[in-house]
């Protein structure tokens, strides 16, 4: 599938410009963050989302399977022995309902973004806009529920296609809704498959995008995968492959590996 970034006419610029609340709301009932907005049947029905809060864990977690990519990123093995977590080119409904958008309306920002599942992947896309002190657009998964038990692999694979900008991956080993992450951040190639790996001893704890001291990742309790463009990367420093305006990175599948 071709990336077709245009560019953002007048209508869509205006748009851009003015915080929504709805979406806001919308994004803190998705994740339960609203607990009696995130229960209630009609308010779920009224703002497009499924009244589930927490992911079954065993509804992600495959057996092991060999996989064997035609294009690998340098250094990487052809065939190795994965965990499949994510399938998104055999998708499932579970899959699509797992992921929700996180944008900068959370902090008065005006970027949104989707994600979409269909039988030639997952395609996370949108409009990420620099007003309102914004910057940001993401996606993540709720809740898995007990968390995935990750012990036994080296780190998280990812394969993808992307528009040349840096994007990061990040892991959640806690329920908090806003506590700390562990993040990557890995360069996308135009146009172009590629393997991502990831091992859990490289990602950063941070929060909010700030590093934080002493945290350490467990990896047999993960409870949430996120993905995310962002102009920062650490500690107020920024993303030099960042451009607002259009973006879209397409997953093909995200699985735990081991050496």
């Amino acid at each position: 599938m071709a990336i077709n970034l245009k560019p953002l006419h007048k209508i869509q610029k205006k748009a851009l410009e003015s915080w929504h609340l709805g979406r806001f709301v919308k994004t803190l009932a998705y994740f339960g963050v609203i607990p009696i907005l995130s229960d209630n049947i009609w308010f779920q029905t009224i703002m497009g989302n499924p009244a589930l809060n927490n992911l079954d864990s065993k509804a992600y977690a495959d057996p092991i399977i060999l996989d064997k990519y035609a294009v690998t990123s340098p250094g990487i093995k052809p065939l190795s022995s994965n965990l499949s977590l994510f399938n998104f080119r055999d998708p499932s409904k579970n899959s699509q309902d797992a992921w929700g958008a996180i944008d900068d309306v959370v902090m008065g920002g005006v970027s949104q973004s989707n994600i979409t599942v269909s039988s030639s992947g997952a395609i996370f896309s949108g409009v990420v806009s620099t007003a309102n002190s914004g910057g940001f657009a993401s996606v993540r998964t709720r809740n898995f529920e007990p968390p995935l038990n990750l012990a036994q692999y080296t780190g998280i694979e990812l394969r993808l296609k992307g528009d040349g900008q840096r994007y990061k991956f990040l892991v959640r080993g806690e329920t908090r809704w806003d506590g700390v992450a562990f993040s990557i951040s890995f360069d996308t190639e135009r146009e172009r498959w590629i393997t991502v790996r990831i091992p859990f001893t490289q990602m950063q704890p941070i929060f909010r995008s700030k590093t934080v001291a002493g945290a350490i990742l467990n990896p047999a309790q993960i409870y949430a995968f996120q993905l995310m463009l962002s102009k920062f990367e650490y500690d107020g420093a920024l993303n030099p492959r960042f451009t607002a305006g259009n973006f879209q990175l397409q997953i093909e599948s995200i699985s735990a590996y081991s050496n």
